[in-house]
């Protein structure tokens, strides 16, 4: 099963895309979706809908699995819940299911504990995916570990 791992934001959109059968659980590509800062949201929300495109058409995922978005008091909290729209809709556009997680979500089913740290977290990443080296950057490790949580809890 194919597994595209989406860590929301507006200035970067981690993902990670991983691959999974009977006999092993690989990550196929990460990276991050960056929008230029010296945009207005609108085309930034276009870019991020375009990019996201073009990664669904190459690889052709089977789940999504997107990091819920709680509330913080933050001047951008409303353009993250705005991409994170775009995401969403992008997503059912191309008719991939969406699963969604809560960083405690995935924090547990990763390391068995919803408080653990990002090096924690990483290090679990690495094992699973038989990683040498660390994914970069920390969004696209993010976005990876969504991708396992999805597996985990399909």
């Amino acid at each position: 099963m194919r597994i595209l791992g989406i860590d929301p934001g507006l200035a970067r959109v981690g993902y990670g895309l991983i691959d999974i059968n009977e006999k092993e659980q690989k990550m196929l590509d990460c990276g991050i979706i960056r929008t230029d800062s010296n945009q207005n949201e609108g085309k930034r929300m276009v870019e991020i809908a375009s990019d996201l495109r073009k990664l669904i058409r190459l690889w052709k995922p089977k789940l999504a699995a997107v990091e819920k978005f709680f509330f913080y008091r933050s001047s951008s909290t409303i353009s993250v819940v705005q991409a994170r729209g775009v995401l969403i809709m992008t997503l059912t556009r191309f008719k991939v299911p969406i699963v969604e997680f809560p960083p405690m979500q995935i924090k547990l089913a990763l390391t068995g504990s919803g408080r653990a740290d990002k090096n924690e977290v990483l290090e679990a990443v690495m094992r699973e995916l038989e990683l040498s080296k660390p994914p970069r950057p920390d969004d696209a490790a993010d976005a990876l570990a969504i991708a396992l949580t999805g597996w985990f809890q399909r």
